[in-house]
């Protein structure tokens, strides 16, 4: 079946979603406490890790579980939202102009807080930075993301950029890279352009898993390729997730400032450097190609695997869904979490693939004028 270019983005932010939320419950801890909560793998949508979760964590009380999803969602929803007024491509100046006001003024139902909320109230410290810096920082959209503790709050919801200029990697790179740099700097900002890309190769006609890494590769930068090199490496000898969970980390781990210890990092976690990566990204990309374009074992390793394992789920899931459309997702997956987290899961990418046909066609007029401006210089 030839999947259009509405299969391939419902597929994405869907695949994404039920990603988030499969992980979220498990998000922090090892794969083998994971096994020791739930009496083996995770196989699909389970309860919250503690069943005193209100009063576990009191730095982040949220119904991790259940089919929830989690914050790693609600921006991605919220980028689409800011895709649907602007209607042409995004820059750091539409996260100050439209997504800030989105976070700040409009409740929304939040899945985790059981009530509506304003959405800022579920983010975390690194995406409330964006908040602080823009709206009452006024600070340069361009350079917002400066000084931000480096992680992946930029990257995971950086899917809708990449259905947005689908079939074009190295665009959807460029433009991530822009809307990235007023919430984070360095490796993260990078990887929010890596992920845009893999996404955007992944909707190509005939893309694979391997397609999509290949696509990636010659535009990323830094610690980020090199991270995506050895964990895409280690990943090509092992077709089940299970004996690739400890690989993939050893793989990732040089270039991982977190540590070992996921919920007590290092001294040097989460800052500024040219050779170090996020976590998130390599491992989503190795799962997906351990995985072999298979949501459920995709999804799955990525799941197990822990530490920040809602964003590789999330990741892993928006690129099966952009490669295989809606129908690679599990339904009874997609529905519970629809049910489940109170939201439409459709009407997002309804929305983002018609805004996606209308900024192809200002893109089209734009390079046809560019065309015969450049013609009529170069006397071509």
């Amino acid at each position: 079946m030839t999947l259009t270019l509405e299969d391939r983005t419902t597929g994405c932010l869907v695949g994404a979603a039920v990603g988030d939320a499969l992980g979220g419950p498990v998000e922090g801890w090892t794969p083998e406490q994971i096994a020791d909560r739930h009496g083996g793998r995770v196989q699909g949508i389970v309860g919250p890790f503690y069943e005193e979760w209100r009063t576990a964590r009191p730095i982040a009380p949220y119904h991790k579980g259940d089919g929830h999803v989690t914050d790693d969602t609600l921006m991605t929803h919220a980028l689409v939202r800011v895709y649907e007024r602007v209607r042409d491509h995004l820059d750091a100046y539409s996260v100050a102009d439209h997504l800030v006001p989105d976070l700040i003024g409009t409740p929304r139902w939040i899945p985790e807080l059981e009530a509506e909320a304003l959405p800022l109230q579920r983010l975390f410290l690194a995406e409330k930075w964006i908040v602080a810096r823009l709206h009452y920082g006024h600070v340069d959209p361009r350079e917002a993301g400066v000084g931000n503790i480096v992680n992946c709050g930029a990257a995971m919801y950086m899917a809708p950029v990449g259905a947005v200029n689908a079939g074009n990697p190295a665009a959807a790179y460029a433009e991530a890279l822009d809307v990235a740099g007023a919430h984070q700097s360095s490796y993260g900002r990078e990887a929010a352009g890596v992920f845009a890309a893999a996404v955007a190769a992944a909707c190509a006609p005939d893309a694979t898993p391997r397609s999509v890494v290949d696509e990636i590769l010659p535009l990323a930068k830094d610690g980020t390729r090199d991270a995506i090199e050895a964990v895409c490496e280690a990943a090509a000898g092992y077709s089940d997730f299970e004996t690739a969970l400890k690989p993939l980390r050893a793989a990732v781990a040089p270039f991982d400032t977190v540590g070992p210890e996921y919920r007590q990092p290092s001294l040097g976690a989460r800052r500024p450097s040219r050779l170090h990566a996020i976590e998130e990204l390599p491992v989503a990309l190795g799962m997906l190609l351990i995985g072999d374009g298979d949501y459920r074992h995709t999804v799955l390793g990525s799941v197990n695997y822990g530490r920040d394992c809602d964003s590789i789920a999330t990741m892993s899931g928006a690129i099966v869904g952009a490669l295989y459309g809606e129908r690679a997702v599990p339904a009874e997956w997609s529905a519970e979490v629809a049910r489940a987290s109170r939201l439409d899961l459709h009407a997002p990418a309804t929305a983002l693939a018609g805004v996606a046909r209308e900024i192809f066609a200002h893109d089209v007029r734009r390079r046809r004028a560019h065309e015969r401006a450049f013609g009529a210089l170069a006397g071509a």
